[in-house]
């Protein structure tokens, strides 16, 4: 029963409940936990010392969540799993050209110690003994006595941890290898391996002795799934192609004879040990590591064997049955005349937007970007009549995958072609999103880091193109206050010397949340913004425009938000005390300016509806 704790307040706080995840690993331990099928192997001598009754599950998901159930604490080594991630350290350290010219990438269809070769007299692959020799050898040639040590670091950075080996479990491996002594006298014979076999042995024999855990299997798998990034410690460990690869050769070859089988039901990539672990890789979504000693026939983990048979099923987990509709790419399309800038204009000025609105077209997008999503947004940019200028905004996009960046920078080049501008926003040139755009795009396009930002750039284009631009440098009296309309010149020079008139510099705060809601400003000269503590941007005024006028409606309120000057800025300061004066002795001016508020409000009600409305379609 959860306990229920007494919150502030006296409210009662009750704990929140595990994630469903956890009952479900749960249940696969309840359920297969009285499995006792199976052998602890016993051709190592040290293996044999495995208790039958650990079992073990941890799941790693790409956001760095790690679950963990059962033994999955409990320290084993990791023997033929280690072949995997050495496969990725070899394509890293030395190359694609000089890995594939020593080991193939098919199926052998048999044990995973057969003495054989293919064809070609290579290793068929990297997961069976002799192309994981092969490997180490590889290594070696490259690191020399230091070979190892690259190998226990890169595990160990796939795990997140500082990993160790088991010396007893290397000692019996070492002194029963003798079959994987005929591999190595095998391979250099046919100059696979170079050198000392015993040395490239040495290696081979401590990775396979390599202690981890199931939580440490979870991550490392988790790291495979998620493109070679660790998703505990966010440190890059092995290129997406280098992930790519060793994930295709999990798939066809991972758990040796049984591989087709595997495939076929559980449909993951995954390697399997005879110390009785299992890593499973669903890329983009988690790493799974399983511990559990019993084997079957083929020296796969029984009770492993199930748990990732289970979670495959019960969650649809195949990797060839997915789903994905690329209409949900774009999550928002329009032009500013349903959602223009935060940048309040001048009559002259929005007249001018008003009539080329469409000119301007926003395309926001949302999820990963791959190929066929881009080929989607890059179609619909086609449907509607071609505007000037064009923003696509990425800020919900966290990945773009290298056919997607590809197909990205053509369609910016064919879009610059018909002479159309665009411009990127929400995306900032340290992520991983422009990285993957920036190799593509050229320094032509322009980019910011916030979608209003880009729409206030595009407004001023047009507005500039059709003559209209102002920057901000004039003046206003008050007779041009959209908030004053009506009042005649004698009410406004009553106001004027009512007021105190206050300069600002640029960067100066002219009014901070949590003051006092005091007093009104007519900005005569110069520009402000007013902004959210956090730094976001609320509106960007002119000359000829008011702020604070919410004091009107409630003088007992604080103030919501900061205003900062843009730029040397002069202001008309009115306190409500001396408003509330004026209005009593000119009641119809003070009904006017009344008026004027209720218009000013409804058209910024207006506009907040017309952006409900537009993101609520999507």
């Amino acid at each position: 029963m959860n306990k229920i704790v007494q919150g502030v307040g006296n409210a009662i706080v009750r704990p929140a409940p595990p994630p469903a995840l956890s009952h479900f690993l749960k249940h696969c331990l309840d359920a297969y936990g009285g499995e006792n099928q199976g052998a602890v192997a016993d051709y190592i001598p040290e293996l044999s010392k495995a208790s039958p009754a650990h079992f073990g599950i941890g799941l790693a998901t790409i956001d760095g969540h790690v679950y963990q159930a059962g033994d999955a604490g409990v320290e084993f080594t990791i023997q033929s799993i280690s072949k995997a991630f050495v496969f990725a350290l070899a394509l890293e350290l030395l190359g694609q050209d000089r890995v594939e010219a020593k080991i193939g990438v098919e199926p052998s269809g048999e044990s995973f110690n057969s003495i054989r070769l293919n064809a070609d007299n290579r290793p068929f692959n990297a997961m069976v003994n002799a192309g994981a020799i092969a490997c180490s050898g590889l290594i070696y040639d490259a690191e020399g006595s230091g070979a190892f040590d690259r190998v226990l670091d890169t595990m160990s950075r796939f795990a997140g941890r500082k990993l160790s080996v088991d010396e007893a479990v290397f000692q019996s491996e070492r002194a029963t290898g003798d079959r994987n002594r005929a591999i190595g006298y095998l391979l250099r014979n046919n100059a696979v391996l170079q050198g000392n076999v015993d040395e490239v042995l040495d290696v081979y024999f401590r990775q396979c002795s390599i202690l981890v855990t199931a939580r440490d299997l979870a991550v490392m798998a988790g790291t495979l799934a998620n493109r070679g990034v660790n998703p505990v410690t966010n440190e890059q460990v092995a290129t997406p192609y280098a992930v790519a690869r060793t994930l295709s050769v999990m798939t066809t070859s991972g758990m040796y004879d049984y591989a087709g089988e595997w495939t076929y039901r559980v449909g993951v990539p995954a390697k399997s040990g005879v110390g009785g672990g299992i890593i499973a890789a669903l890329p983009a979504q988690f790493g799974l590591g399983t511990f559990s000693p019993p084997l079957d026939s083929h020296g796969n983990s029984v009770r492993g064997l199930k748990v990732c048979e289970e979670i495959s099923s019960h969650f649809d987990l195949h990797m060839l049955n997915r789903s994905s509709d690329v209409r949900t790419s774009i999550i928002a399309d329009y032009d500013i005349r349903d959602m223009s800038s935060r940048r309040i204009r001048q009559p002259h000025e929005q007249a001018i937007l008003d009539d080329h609105c469409r000119d301007i077209r926003v395309i926001e997008l949302i999820g990963a970007l791959n190929f066929a999503n881009v080929d989607y947004v890059s179609r619909q940019i086609a449907l509607r009549p071609r505007p000037d200028l064009l923003i696509i905004d990425l800020r919900r996009v966290p990945a773009v995958t290298e056919g997607g960046a590809r197909l990205f920078a053509d369609m910016l080049r064919d879009l610059a072609s018909t002479n159309m501008t665009t411009v990127l926003s929400g995306v900032d040139k340290s992520s991983a999103v422009w990285t993957a755009l920036a190799a593509g795009l050229g320094s032509e396009v322009r980019r910011f880091d916030l979608a209003d930002e880009a729409i206030e750039w595009a407004e001023d284009q047009l507005i500039y193109r059709y003559g209209g631009f102002s920057d901000g440098s004039g003046s206003s009296p008050l007779t041009r206050q959209a908030l004053l309309d009506g009042l005649d010149e004698q009410e406004l020079a009553e106001i004027s010397a009512l007021g105190e008139t206050r300069s600002f510099h640029t960067g100066e705060r002219i009014i901070a949340a949590g003051d006092p809601a005091s007093s009104i400003f007519f900005l005569l000269s110069g520009m402000v913004s007013v902004k959210l503590v956090s730094g976001s941007r609320l509106a960007s005024l002119s000359h000829g425009m008011v702020f604070g006028e919410m004091a009107l409606i409630d003088r007992d309120r604080v103030r919501s938000a900061d205003v900062w000057a843009d730029s040397a800025a002069t202001c008309l300061e009115l306190s409500i005390g001396q408003f509330e004066v004026f209005c009593e002795r000119h009641q119809r001016a003070g009904q006017r300016v009344s008026h004027n508020l209720a218009v000013l409000l409804a058209k910024r009600l207006i506009q907040a509806n017309a952006r409900v409305d537009l993101l609520s379609s999507y």
